[in-house]
This record gives C-alpha cells, sequence and structure tokens, in this order.
C-alpha cells in the first residue's frame, strides 16, 4: 500500500458522463494510489446509461458512481483535494468553488459523449471514443513521479497531459 493517497476530483457541467468515467477508471488504474471524485456545476439526476455501460464493459467497477454538485467538495468536511482537473469546456470556464488545499488543477478537455448524435452504435462509439482518450490522459498521469515532482513541475505536466489528442479546444486552467 503507498504511503500517501492522492486525491482528485474530476469536474464536469453534467457530471453525467466524462467526469464519471474518468473517476471510475482512476479508481480502478491508481491501485490504491489515487481516490477518484466527479462533480458537476449542474449535475444531471443519474449517470448517463451509456457510460455505465461502457464501463462495465471495459470491467470497471460501476458501483456507487453517481452524479452530485461540486459543492459536495467545497465544504469544510469534504476530502482535500491534490489534483482537480476539469474534462469540459463549460466546467473549465465557470467560476469553480474554492478548493481547500490549493490543487494541481489543469482542462483536460474532452467531447462530450453525451451530446453524440446518430444511431446507437454512433452514440456508443463516442463513449468508447471518450473512455480512450480519458484513459490515455490517466496513464500518462498515473507514470508521472509525483514525488520527484514539485508544484510547479507537476503544474505543467498534467497540463501537457491536457493537450494530448482528443482534446477540445484550449480553455483557461481552473482555478
Amino acid at each position: 500500500m503507498p504511503d500517501r493517497v492522492y486525491n482528485v476530483l474530476f469536474l464536469c457541467t453534467g457530471n453525467s458522463a466524462r467526469s464519471i468515467l474518468a473517476e471510475a477508471m482512476l479508481n480502478k488504474l491508481g491501485e490504491g494510489r489515487f481516490q477518484a471524485f466527479s462533480a458537476g456545476s449542474q449535475p444531471k439526476n443519474e449517470p448517463h446509461p451509456m457510460a455505465l455501460q461502457t464501463l462495465r464493459e471495459s470491467d470497471y467497477p460501476t458501483g456507487g458512481l453517481r452524479s452530485k454538485s461540486w459543492d459536495e467538495f467545497a465544504g469544510a468536511d469534504a476530502p482535500v483535494m491534490d489534483f482537480v482537473f476539469t474534462v469540459c469546456d463549460n466546467a473549465a470556464g465557470e467560476a469553480c468553488p474554492f478548493w481547500p488545499g490549493q490543487p494541481v488543477t489543469a482542462h483536460w478537455g474532452i467531447e462530450d459523449p453525451a451530446a453524440a448524435e446518430g444511431s446507437e452504435i454512433e452514440r456508443k462509439t463516442a463513449f468508447v471514443t471518450a473512455q480512450r482518450y480519458l484513459k490515455n490522459r490517466i496513464s500518462a498521469f498515473l507514470a508521472l513521479p509525483m514525488a520527484s515532482l514539485d508544484t510547479v513541475a507537476l503544474t505543467s505536466k498534467v497540463r501537457e497531459i491536457g493537450q494530448q489528442a482528443g482534446a477540445t479546444s484550449p480553455r483557461p486552467e481552473v482555478a
């Protein structure tokens, strides 16, 4: 078991697709080194069914996943975040709550699979594509030598990760 578990919050407006995918993937791929959470500024009632289906089909646990407000993570009793990543351009442009502990922040924008139109296969492909891009970012994040990077270097690295293939238009970094 690692000496230090890092808390990571993935933000999106609706907290129904991209942030849910990222939460589930980091919790599994992080192998206990990371505790991932997700939230939204205007959360939907529940995770998108295709997000849950995509996760299950890729062998990621979905138990306990729910859409929730980012206000849950801004209170005094909330876990202190080490990292906060926005995964949608809308959330990156919104005024975020104050995050206690001064977490490292970055924008990892991915197209919204929940907004995909067309046949069921076309919509499903959008979720699989979003999952692939997020997995690539998460894998690069997991490969970072956390203990040997100072905050400035770590911030630079996580922001570079956000520019990998599949990135949406650049937005200002979250504060």
